[in-house]
């Protein structure tokens, strides 16, 4: 009988040994409350950069001072005090380093039309072009989508997917970027098949005997004499040296 195993030599140099994908923005916001023409405002945003589902380490992130109260209810979400807020920069200030960093990139965010009204509300006060729900990714509605009746919010989605929560005592904008970076990994069905050698050696050797699948019929005599012969015309064969 003819078995058949597998040596895989991959080599790559390390400066095309990259991640591959497009890039996209995940991204959160904290506000205090829940309308921005009811006079609520963004008060923490955060946008974390992922290329091929991966997050890349690069983010954007900042407290803005909204020019008003902190209503309870809101600081008992995110926790953040207007005493802490007083003297955090306007959005004004931080929104043109907050849209280069987004730049056109996809952004997916959980709830979406909240964060970008609060966003579209901001830029529309500056003379800024709103940002389109066409280049928005909005990971609730794929959640509900993909489980039927279950909780979609960000907490219940981490559960399901196992992803820790212990470095989240409150909500806060670059922690659940963070996480919903992940998450939406998970949405996509995760990361397997995705290599990122950006840190890889030279050089990655893969021996597998169950690569391909066994032959499960005995050879004819005449098979296995021209098998015999093919292998002696190979000079240095691999198995010899691996042996």
């Amino acid at each position: 009988m003819i078995c058949y195993s597998a040596i895989v030599i991959l080599t790559m140099p390390k400066e095309k040994a990259m991640l591959s994908g497009h890039r996209e923005i995940v991204m959160d916001t904290e506000t205090t409350g829940l309308d921005p023409h009811k006079g609520h405002r963004i008060v923490e945003i955060a946008a974390v950069e992922i290329i091929g589902r991966v997050r890349t380490g690069k983010y954007f992130h900042s407290y803005v001072n909204p020019s008003r109260d902190m209503p309870e209810e809101a600081f008992r979400i995110h926790g953040i005090s207007g005493e802490f807020l007083k003297d955090k920069p306007l959005f004004s200030t931080i929104a043109k380093e907050f849209l280069d960093f987004v730049g056109t990139s996809t952004m997916v965010i959980h709830n979406a039309p909240f964060d970008i009204s609060f966003i579209n509300f901001e830029l529309a006060t500056l003379g800024i072009n709103p940002i389109t729900m066409r280049r928005v990714v909005d990971t609730l509605p794929m959640a509900r989508k993909k489980f039927p009746g279950s909780p979609a919010s960000l907490d219940a989605l981490c559960k399901r997917f196992n992803i820790s929560l212990k470095s989240r005592d409150k909500h806060g904008a670059l922690i659940d970027s963070e996480l919903l970076a992940l998450v939406y990994a998970e949405l996509l069905g995760g990361l397997q098949g995705k290599f990122d050698l950006r840190n890889a050696t030279n050089t990655i050797e893969v021996r597998d005997s169950k690569a391909f699948p066994q032959r499960q019929f005995p050879s004819s005599d005449e098979e296995t004499e021209a098998h015999r012969q093919m292998l002696q015309k190979i000079k240095n064969p691999l198995w010899d040296k691996c042996s």
